[in-house]
Order: C-alpha cells, then structure tokens, then sequence
C-alpha cells in the first residue's frame, strides 16, 4: 500500500503560501481563506491550517459577517484552534468593524440614514440582546459624541427619556438620532418604538433641541423614521 504524504503549507512553493503571497502580491490578492490561515497560523496534525481555515468559514457559510457573530467557544469546536487562536481571530474581526466605524466619525458631518447605520453598525450588528444609544450634533451636523442609554433583553429595552435629555443638554446638543438593534432581525418598528420616538422628540422640541432621526439596526438592514417621514416637523 502506498502511504500518503501530507504537506504542510510550509512545503508548498512560496507563491501559495499565504504569507508570502502577501508580500510579493499585497494584501488584496489573498482569499479569506488565505488571511484567516494567516490569522490562525498554524493547522493541526491532521489538516494544514489552509484546510481549517476553509473548513471554518464553511461552517460559518463562507460569511465573514458570520463568522464574527461566533464566540471563543464555537471557534475552539474545531480541531486546531485553541483559547489563543480564537482570540487572534476574534480580535481581528473586532479590528475590522472598529475601523469602519472610525470612517464614519472621521466624516465632517451626518449626511443621511446610512451613515447612520455604519455608524452603529460595528456597534450593534452582533450583539443577543437589544441596546438603545443616542448621537449627539452640533448645529453643523458634526458628531459630539456617541452615548449608551440603556440594554435590555433579546426583545425589549427599557429607555428613560429623562437620560437622552440629560446627555443632549449636558453637551449642548442641537439635534439628536436615536438608535437601536432587533437581534430578531426585524427591522420594523415595535408599538414601543413609535411610543419612545414620539415622547423624545416631544421633549426635545421642549428643549429647543430636535430629533433628526430614529434608526432600528438589523444585519444587513435598517428602518429609518425620518425616511418614511414619521418624525414631528421642525417648524
């Protein structure tokens, strides 16, 4: 019987290894597969890690926004990735969504529901239960900061107006944006939703302050009540 020998990715030429073809190709021409090996390093007796890497992300769906969902104990399922692998992955997923965030509070100003949603998404897009944050602008539209009013369950949060009052007047704040996830992927607004949206943006026009927008984030997608003109005019 003939026996088969298993080559490592070390023994491959230098144009397929991952690494290498980083450097000689640029960090564009690697697949996800070829950067999450890069990211794991290393396979298991049994598979090179360019075979754990795809077996991975097959399991995820071939998704990398899947992937990011998973949690140090879902990565360690699989044969290879121990506690230190799995939070090298972790970590780089979390770099990915910080630093789009950053490309939205790095803009001048708040243009439309979809800087909106960029701005939560990195926030918001993977977390089990339902948090409500607030942005803060000046009269420029520029952002002054971004605060965290209150978590709650998989289906609800509790949101006491009182607190977005006290952050807006704190920061002399012109105009406010609400935001906040459904895990249940539905973006579409609950009775609360209208009840909550309604109340602030009454109380904000009391302030002579206003409320530019109210965005419910889901994966992929978001319900804007500016958008579908459901906020109190201005004037």
């Amino acid at each position: 019987m003939t026996e088969t020998i298993k080559l490592s990715v070390k023994d491959w030429s230098p144009d397929d290894q991952p690494r290498e073809k980083l450097l000689l190709k640029g960090v564009q021409a690697l697949s996800n597969t070829e950067l999450l090996a890069i990211i794991i390093g290393s396979g298991s007796r049994d598979e090179n890690v360019i075979e754990l890497s795809q077996r991975i992300l097959q399991s995820a769906g071939n998704q990398i926004n899947q992937l990011g969902k998973w949690s140090i104990e879902q990565l360690m399922q699989f044969k290879g990735i121990g506690e230190a692998k799995a939070i090298s992955v972790m970590s780089a997923l979390e770099l990915g969504k910080r630093r789009k965030a950053e490309e939205v509070w790095h803009r001048e100003q708040i243009r439309c529901s979809r800087d909106i949603y960029f701005c939560f998404y990195p926030i918001l897009c993977d977390l089990p239960h339902e948090e409500f944050w607030i942005l803060l602008l000046n009269r420029a539209n520029k952002i002054i900061d971004k605060v965290k009013i209150s978590q709650g369950g998989v289906s609800t949060t509790v949101v006491d107006a009182r607190m977005v009052y006290k952050e807006a007047l704190q920061r002399l704040t012109t105009s406010v944006i609400l935001c906040h996830n459904h895990p249940s992927g539905r973006a579409q607004p609950s009775t609360d939703d209208d009840r909550i949206t309604m109340r602030i943006s009454t109380g904000l026009r009391c302030l002579d302050m206003s409320l530019q927008d109210h965005l419910i984030l889901c994966d992929g997608s978001y319900y804007s009540y500016s958008d579908e003109g459901r906020l109190l005019n201005e004037n």
